[in-house]
Formats: C-alpha cells, structure tokens, sequence
C-alpha cells in the first residue's frame, strides 16, 4: 500500500478524535486515495474514486463518515457491497472507531436472521452496511424508511453492477433523498460503468490514483501454459513446496470444492470457500485462513473483490478468469500493505483470448514458466502466408 511520506492524517479536516485513534493503531500517513478523497468528502461533495485494491478505500470512505456521525443515532449512511464478506470486513473497519466515537453500525446481509436484524435496526445505529438484496427486504417490510439516508457509499461500485443488482441499486437510490452525498469507489471503472456509476452522482469529483485496471507493482507474474491433460498435475506439483499463504481461484464452486478436496489428500491445510457454504462457515473459513489455520484456500470469485487478508503471499489462478478486470482483482488479494507477492496462472491452449485480454490491461506480456515433469503447451505464432508468382489476372499465388 503507498503511502504519502510528507502528508499527515492532520492535514487533511479530520477531527482530533479520529487522528488519536489513528495514531493508537499505528497510521501516521495517508494513502493517495485517503489523502485525495477524505477532504472532498468532508466537505459534502460526491466522489468517483478508483484505486487498486489494498489502498485504503475503506478509510477514504469511511473516515469522513464517522466524523459526520460523531455520537449521533437513527440511520443516517449506508454502505452498499456487493458481497456479504466485504459488508462484514468494511463494518469490522468502522468498528475499531466507533466505541471512541460512539457511531453504532449494522450489517444487513444474506444468511443471517432477517428478524434479528430488524431488531438491530431499532436500536438506531447511525451506520448500515448491507448489501442490495437484504436491504431491499427490510425496507420492503417497512423496517427502515430509505428517506432517512443522508450518505450513500457504493463501494466496489463496478462488481455491483456486474453481479446483476443494477436494478436493486436503481430501486435503492430512487427512494434515497435527492439531497444525499454518494461516494462510488472501486478498483476498476470501465468507461460503461463509470458513464452508468454518474447517473447516481451530482456533479461528482473524479479520483484517479492509479491507472484503471493496473495491477500492483510489487507483484511477480507467472504464466504457466500446459496441456489440458495435465493441469491438475500442473496444481499439485506447483503447491509441492509452497510455504506462504496461498489463494487459488476457480472459475466454478464445484471446481473449487474437487480441488480442495484433491489438496487435502496431498496433506495440505486447506479449505474451500464459495457460495454454496452458509454464512457461519464462510466467516469460520476465513477467519481460520486469517489466522493461519490453513495456509491455502480454493475460493470462487466471492473472494476475488474487496477481501483484505494480510500475508497473503501467493495467488493461484487455476482457471484462468475470462474477464481481465477480474484478473486485477484476484491477483490484488496479495502485495498488500507495501507487501510483495506472486501471482501465477494456469492456462491452456483455448485461454489464449483471455491471456491477451489480461496482457493487454497489464500493459507487457506475464512472463512464462514451466514445470519439471509438467507437459507444456507449446505457443504457435502464425506465420504470415507465403505468396509466389504472379496469377493470370494479376494475383498472387499462394506456395504450397
């Protein structure tokens, strides 16, 4: 995570309170997207902001609306996510603030008990964070009045609209006050996203601190081109001495759960996470892979966005993502915190448009690796056809 050297957390509008308690947990300066975002939003106005993963959005979001709230109740911001491990993981954040400060928070997610919630909800605590579906269900059954918002944080704005809540999130913002504050923050900002993501926004402040889609520096890309007969071997023989934290990612839930299953055999401490597991398991899950319970995890997509776990030294992509938007977000799971870390992919002759599409976002080609006793997919370049003498009617003949 970069940090600004010569700037303080001081120097930006924030409240003696929150700047001693930022001292006690050890942040003495700001990130780019804290130092840029926390003092527009201060000051009311709405913001796009897009930064790589690990750089402190939360806090550029999250900051400003807890000075606002300082002691204040009753439902006043809400915090949309996309899933409910990044809704959990960004109210954990606000929690370290809000006994000091006394700003309250809810989450309002699937897999937890919507009867509990509601009665969690009039207790009038100032923040919720939720995501679309489960909200949509209480203010439905009246249990919140969406009026009452005066803040609204899209956070992971770009994978919202990809996963299909678009018209949960339109239906959310219409019953909104049109006088609210909206940050949208993500990783990456597709120009039909952010052209969508402005529909919701009042003349919004665009934040850019690092170029949409890239990747962390401090991570070393692998790519591992093999015959499709010999992926799984390709696998196991890559995790044989694998000692850091490692993620790996499948494209399915039911790919995610074979390999975790085939690593377990070979004696690895793993596990699996997807959306097939309850809500208790995936938060158990995660936090014994935090702890260093299991030093792998085989894991859809659900922990590609917004998941920050430190240590993670080593990311998988098993199955090569078909989106390279995707690829930024998976492999941004490690080289977090000035961390550095790997990434490797496995690919086979048919990924050949997804590893362009990613090659191309990453500006240069991902350097490829082999495996001793790993059969490898040899690339063909086409070569250009070879033409001879000149035709009837003037055109070329092709030589065979």
């Amino acid at each position: 995570m970069e940090i600004l050297e010569q700037q303080s957390f001081s120097s930006l509008g924030l409240s003696d309170s929150l700047l001693q308690i930022l001292a006690s947990q050890g942040f003495e300066h700001p990130t780019p997207i804290q130092a840029q975002a926390i003092p527009p939003a201060l000051q009311g106005q709405d913001i796009l902001g897009c930064a790589q993963t690990g750089t402190g959005k939360t806090l550029a979001f999250g900051l400003p609306l807890l000075q606002k709230l300082a002691g204040q109740k009753g439902p006043q911001a809400l915090i949309l996510c996309p899933t409910r491990e990044i809704a959990l993981q960004s109210q954990e954040v606000l929690n370290k603030f809000s006994e000091t400060l006394k700003v309250e928070s809810l989450a309002l997610i699937g897999g937890r008990g919507i009867v509990g919630q509601a009665k969690g909800i009039k207790k009038n605590p100032a923040i919720l964070v939720a995501t679309p579906g489960r909200l949509l269900d209480h203010a439905h059954r009246k249990n919140l009045n969406l009026k009452d918002f005066r803040y609204c944080v899209l956070d992971e704005a770009d994978h919202m609209f990809d996963l299909g809540f678009l018209p949960q999130v339109r239906e959310i913002v219409s019953k909104l006050p049109k006088s609210r504050q909206t940050l949208m923050f993500s990783a990456t900002f597709p120009t039909e996203i952010e052209r969508l993501a402005r529909t919701f926004l009042k003349n919004p402040i665009k934040i850019t601190v690092a170029p949409p889609g890239t990747a962390a520096e401090r991570i070393d890309h692998s790519l591992y081109l093999v015959d499709s007969s010999q992926k799984r071997d390709a696998i196991v023989k890559l995790l044989e001495e694998e000692t850091e934290s490692t993620l790996i990612f499948t494209r399915t839930k039911l790919d995610a759960e074979w390999l975790y299953r085939l690593l377990e055999k070979k004696g690895h401490a793993v596990h699996a996470l997807h959306s097939d597991r309850s809500q208790s398991e995936r938060i158990a899950t995660l936090k014994k892979f935090k702890e260093g319970e299991y030093n792998m995890l085989v894991a859809t997509d659900v922990m590609a966005r917004g998941i920050d776990i430190a240590g993670i030294g080593h990311v998988i992509n098993y199955d090569i993502p078909q989106n390279p938007d995707d690829y930024i977000h998976r492999v941004g799971r490690t080289a977090r915190a000035q961390a550095s870390g790997k990434a490797s992919t496995l690919a086979i002759w048919r990924d050949k448009s997804y590893i362009e599409a990613i090659e191309k976002i990453l500006g240069s080609p991902i350097p490829r690796k082999t495996l001793e006793g790993i059969l490898e997919h040899k690339e063909v370049k086409k070569a250009p056809p070879a033409f001879g003498r000149i035709g009837k009617k003037g055109a070329r003949v092709r030589l065979r």
